[in-house]
């Protein structure tokens, strides 16, 4: 299945969907209309049980150069340039960020070139990022434009990265490549440049094959063990498995252990 859209495609193939900014000749710089459409995707897988996994990844060299500066400084004045940004990053940019982490199907980014600025904070807000060798992360932010990283980036980061990697590549804004950032335990995997999409197809496959809940259930125990003591995080865990253990899908997984076979669930 296929859908038509302006600036991004969409393909589906069975249970796992491919979401390709698409915007080649511009390094699929993230435009609000962009925006738009990718949160209609995530809307809608939100709404159906079919597909179970996303891959997002970008066509052409680069998976996302970031804002469009050109449409910014198309805005008027250096206030009215401000103005406009922030409304457009709470009505839309932020939202896709939250949006993309609150996902209940589970996202890998495959990042394909250059994902810079708004562009590695979208590819950074995936569940598992995997990246060909010849990719990079940039965040040009402070040193050359004077603003503060955005999309998530100042969070993103440092919980990534650590403090003193995340704060020396935000400062000095140098391209922080694949093999680095997997090295630094930034992202999943650096892969070569031919394997990056079968290999994202694998992982989509696997996480395809997981309970449906199975997803959300994780980025909700993962928030709140972010926010909360250990004795309280115990207890969110028990109060967890006394829902989930009473589920079908984890009756299925009992069974097809015991019985020595993949399970199969609804």
């Amino acid at each position: 299945m296929q859908e038509s859209f302006r600036y991004i495609s969409f393909t589906t193939e069975g249970a796992i969907a491919t979401l390709t900014l698409n915007l080649p000749d511009k390094l699929n710089g993230m435009s609000g209309p962009m925006q738009a459409e990718i949160r209609q995707v995530l809307a809608g897988l939100q709404a159906q049980r079919e597909v179970r996994a996303l891959i997002l990844t970008g066509a052409g060299r680069a998976f996302c150069s970031g804002a469009d500066l050109g449409d910014i400084r198309q805005k008027g004045d250096g206030r009215e340039q401000a103005e406009s940004t922030y409304q457009a990053m709470v009505e839309q940019s932020n939202p896709l960020i939250l949006e993309l982490r609150r996902s209940a199907i589970p996202v890998i980014a495959a990042v394909n070139g250059i994902a810079a600025g708004a562009g590695a904070s979208l590819a950074l807000a995936a569940d598992i990022v995997i990246a060909a060798r010849s990719a990079g992360f940039l965040m040009p932010f402070s040193p050359r434009l004077g603003i503060v990283p955005d999309l998530g980036a100042t969070w993103l980061l440092p919980r990534l990265f650590g403090d003193a990697r995340a704060r020396a590549a935000l400062l000095l804004g140098e391209r922080i490549s694949a093999q680095q950032a997997a090295e630094w335990g930034g992202i999943w995997a650096c892969v070569e440049d031919d394997e990056l999409l079968p290999r994202a197809r694998e992982l989509a496959a696997q996480l395809a094959a997981a309970p449906r809940h199975a997803a959300v259930e994780l980025k909700q125990a993962l928030e709140q063990g972010g926010r909360q003591s250990l004795a309280e995080q115990l207890q969110y865990e028990a109060e967890r498995q006394r829902e989930l253990i009473a589920r079908d899908e984890f009756q299925e997984g009992v069974a097809a252990f015991l019985e020595k076979r993949a399970p199969i669930f609804p």
